[in-house]
């Protein structure tokens, strides 16, 4: 039987023996028996006449009942449907709330004729002083014992020059640091419990009651057990479950009780012009709890180091800026004595015309911005750069976990816990052969039904976006002959024809349908993830987290990289040659990649995609509820503020939801793969990501500060999954950045030229262009590729290539320099990950997951925690002993005594 499961069936009247009935059913009995049976509305008109508010004298802005003692720890809300279902719905709210009075909780409803609008009822809770120590020793929840006596780390003489990004020390650290242990009902003296109504703070509060609402019985439908809140909130029972913030964000609360942690947090957190300083985290963990104090320190960790690879790509894209002079083959492209000679052959079948090579002068150009020798430095720096991210990382949790309490943080006490959704859907029951209980299963053959049907519809939806990147490519080669016409015979178009080729317009077009393309499958998936998820009933809520997590990331990895991964690896690749082009289901020729490379087309790809994702997405998150906000508040603004109550202004609110810092990491981890996975076609990428992150730190802790509900409570000591998916994109990223410099960038084939087939000694990359281009005679032309028109009498045309001339034996046949290149280009690949993957690793073995300090300031903690935990048990035997004398006792003693004495030895 679990805790959980025993603590419910005391409370609610089931049978059972034990101190443990005892403390519950006390608590239950100060209940007025009179209430139960009575529906929340009914049990409003037993609240005695001087309770009742006075709208003309009393402030409904408070977070307490009326008595103004005790504190309001979570908020039901419902509206009375006169339905069919609104019967059903009346006798599911009786019987729940008549459990959760059972179960120890205070109940205070405030009537529809209270709220703003007239319809909404608001069910007030508060756990009393037993129902929290009970379900504190239940979630093994830490307390306070002794102020930790450790002396905090040496100070840097350095950080008087951070003192700028500081913040005051009251904020960063509102609480002292204590050394901590597991609640305990039976010994409640040895912890530091100054004042009952603050002991617990109001995030373990609604922590404590969130866990009795999912577990709370409301009845039997169709020989079901129901329970959970949650449920009820799917069928409409109750329209709504939250915490309470502490006050308005723009002001404090006139109550002296209260510590108006929300306003704080604003000011010096989530206004944007705060974005220099750093973040309160122990504030943010003491407000919402770990698992978005861990989200908000990765964030921050995360931005810290983006400041580094954001120099060194400024750096990199600097060089190539101040290099463009020096490029000798852009020269030679923009030169009219041999770019304007070069006549290429067609870029498409009988539409497009034969063209000079110096049109693409202004491309080749900006090309070089990002395809240069510091584009190599920068692909091997951010391989490097990844794993001092990843291990770094490790080292910061690892203090956070000692600092926050999580070192001793058990998954199974958090999120091995049964979903009640498990429990409530799985009927069958077999017995636990490590507890030897009865608990629900799910199946054999149900669960492969199920993971049939999902594994299929995630199938299915990954198949619908190659399908739509397959369309997109389409668009590519359909509309490339009619840009390249409509630049040719337009003449307002002169002007801007040498930035503005047809490559490049066909490139930008179908990176905003790629991208629009992109943001409606998002929308759609997110829902089937849910739902299959759903389906699948996950035992555990680390197990629901974990699947929805790898599918979502899956979708969203093929749905944002896949047409990255197409213009770096597949375009220009396959297109034969004249004469003999290789076309798409026998239709649509492949794409031919920019004479100067397709680094530049990459880029505009990557750029288009990732700001446009990152603008989006702000859009998403800030814009959005407000604008909600604005509008469900439109009422209450013309009414005095003292009459709009708390629980109201929080119901106002947007939801942010059990997903919502899932939407967060899986943002933000998307990012991450922009600027690891293709980052050596566009240094710039961690520039823009830094901007935007800094950005997204002010804005995330902004919405969740004013625009959402106060989320329950969660503890986490770890990013979870995410971080295994970021060790595997870090991996990944070493291989797509060797074979985009090796095979989208131009540097291998320059760096084969310049050291083997150069034949200019003062100037080794003159004649590249010309090396690089192949011959192709125009009478061998079939039909089907001929252009309609010759007005020039053109007899030969260039294409980019390395293949024999028309007049040679091997006619057309590749050349020995282009082997000599493709070696080139293998060998290089396999030096690069070689040399980088070493590199990692030995980066990642010399830096220690855990700091030596964390380590000893661990050991030392546990060491003097069981101190106090021994010292307190003798002295509990020794006031036994002297209150009787027994030799069972003394022997207890003696044993406890000798357990002290080891401790201090050890």
């Amino acid at each position: 039987m679990y805790a959980y499961d025993f603590f419910f069936q005391c409370s609610l009247g089931e049978e059972c023996n034990g101190p443990l009935c005892e403390t519950v059913s006390t608590t239950g009995s100060e209940i007025p028996s009179s209430s139960e049976g009575l529906n929340s509305t009914e049990t409003t008109l037993l609240i005695p006449d001087h309770q009742v508010i006075d709208k003309r004298h009393e402030s409904k802005d408070s977070i307490f009942f009326r008595d103004g003692i005790r504190r309001i720890d979570f908020v039901l809300s419902y509206v009375d449907d006169l339905n069919k279902e609104w019967e059903k719905k009346l006798e599911r709210r009786k019987e729940f709330e008549n459990n959760l009075q059972k179960a120890g909780l205070e109940l205070e409803t405030e009537d529809k004729k209270e709220s703003e609008d007239g319809k909404i009822y608001f069910v007030k809770i508060h756990a009393p002083w037993e129902v929290l120590i009970t379900y504190a020793e239940v979630l093994n929840i830490k307390v306070p014992i002794k102020e930790n006596d450790i002396p905090s780390t040496v100070e840097n003489p350095l950080d008087c020059m951070l003192t700028p990004f500081r913040l005051p020390e009251k904020v960063m650290h509102p609480e002292p640091d204590y050394f901590t242990a597991p609640f305990s009902k039976e010994k409640q003296e040895l912890y530091l419990i100054n004042d009952e109504s603050t002991f617990f703070s109001p995030s373990m509060r609604n922590r404590i009651v969130y866990y009795i609402l999912t577990r709370c019985p409301y009845g039997t439908e169709e020989g079901k057990k129901k329970f959970g809140i949650k449920r009820l909130l799917n069928n409409g029972t109750y329209s709504a479950a939250y915490p309470l913030h502490d006050c308005q964000y723009w002001k404090k609360a006139n109550d002296p009780n209260c510590d108006s942690e929300r306003y704080t947090l604003y000011m010096e957190w989530a206004r944007f012009l705060r974005f220099y300083k750093e973040q309160p985290l122990d504030l943010i963990r003491k407000y919402y709890g770990e698992k978005i104090g861990i989200y908000f320190a990765w964030l921050g960790f995360y931005t810290e180091m983006l400041f580094l690879a954001a120099v060194v790509g400024l750096i990199c894209f600097l060089y190539g800026l101040f290099t463009m002079d020096e490029n000798m083959s852009s020269k030679e492209i923009c030169d009219p004595a041999i770019g304007g000679e070069i006549i290429m052959c067609p870029l498409c079948d009988r539409e497009c015309d034969y063209w000079k090579l110096n049109t693409t002068c202004a491309s080749s150009e900006y090309s070089h911005l990002f395809d240069n020798v510091a584009t190599l430095f920068f692909a091997i720096f951010m391989g490097i750069w990844v794993t001092l991210f990843l291990e770094f990382w490790k080292r910061r949790q690892a203090r956070l976990k000692y600092e926050w309490d999580l070192v001793d943080f058990e998954e199974e006490q958090q999120q091995l816990q049964l979903r009640p959704e498990y429990e409530a859907k799985c009927t069958q029951k077999k017995k636990n052969p490590v507890t030897q209980e009865m608990e629900p299963y799910l199946p054999l053959t149900s669960q492969a039904v199920r993971f049939c049907i999902s594994g299929t519809t995630v199938l299915f939806w990954v198949s619908l976006i190659i399908a739509s990147m397959i369309a997109v490519i389409v668009y590519r080669l359909a509309v490339y002959a009619a840009f390249a016409s409509l630049m040719e015979n337009t003449q307002t178009l002169e002007p801007i024809s040498g930035l503005l080729t047809p490559q490049l317009a066909t490139s930008v077009t179908a990176s905003c349908l790629n991208f629009v393309i992109i943001m409606i499958l998002n929308f759609l998936y997110e829902r089937i993830a849910i739902w299959i998820t759903d389906m699948e009933i996950p035992r555990t809520h680390l197990e629901y987290e974990n699947r929805l997590t790898m599918k979502m990331f899956l979708f969203q990895f093929v749905n944002y990289y896949s047409s990255c991964f197409y213009v770096a690896f597949f375009k220009g690749k396959f297109v034969g040659y004249p004469g003999a082009y290789t076309y798409m289901f026998n239709r649509w020729r492949n794409e031919e990649c920019d004479p100067a490379g397709c680094l530049i087309e990459l880029t505009t790809q990557l750029t288009i995609v990732m700001a446009g994702k990152q603008i989006w997405g702000n859009i998403q998150e800030a814009i959005v509820p407000w604008i909600c906000n604005w509008w469900g508040r439109r009422k209450a603004r013309s009414n005095p503020e003292n009459l709009y109550s708390r629980w109201e202004q929080d119901h106002d609110l947007q939801i942010f939801g059990a997903l919502g810092l899932f939407y967060e990491y899986l943002e933000m981890v998307i990012q991450f793969g922009f600027i690891t996975l293709f980052v050596a076609s566009f240094p710039l990428a961690p520039l823009l990501a830094l901007m935007n992150n800094i950005l997204e730190i002010r804005v995330d802790s902004w919405k969740l500060t004013t625009q959402y509900r106060r989320p329950v409570a969660a503890k986490a000591h770890s990013i979870g999954v995410w971080q295994e998916i970021l060790n595997g994109m870090a991996i990944l990223s070493v291989v797509t950045n060797a074979f985009i410099v090796a095979f989208t960038s131009d540097m291998i084939p320059r760096l084969v030229y310049y050291y083997a087939y150069s034949a200019n000694e003062d100037s080794p990359m003159s004649g590249y262009i010309n090396n690089s281009l192949s011959v192709f005679q125009i009478s061998d032309f079939p039909d089907r590729n001929k252009p309609k028109v010759n007005p020039d009498n053109f007899v030969i045309c260039r294409y980019r290539d390395y293949r024999y001339p028309p007049d040679h034996e091997r006619k057309y046949l590749h050349t020995m320099q282009f082997w000599h290149i493709l070696a080139a280009k293998m060998a290089f690949i396999i030096i690069m990950e070689h040399v980088v993957f070493i590199v990692k690793f030995f980066v990642a073995w010399m830096i220690p997951d855990v700091p030596a300090d964390v380590k000893a300031k661990i050991k030392r903690e546990k060491y003097l925690t069981q101190k106090i935990l021994h010292e307190y048990e003798l002295e509990k035997l020794k006031e036994k002993l002297c209150r009787g004398d027994t030799q069972a006792t003394e022997k207890e003693f003696i044993a406890t005594e000798g357990k002290v004495e080891l401790s201090r030895a050890m």
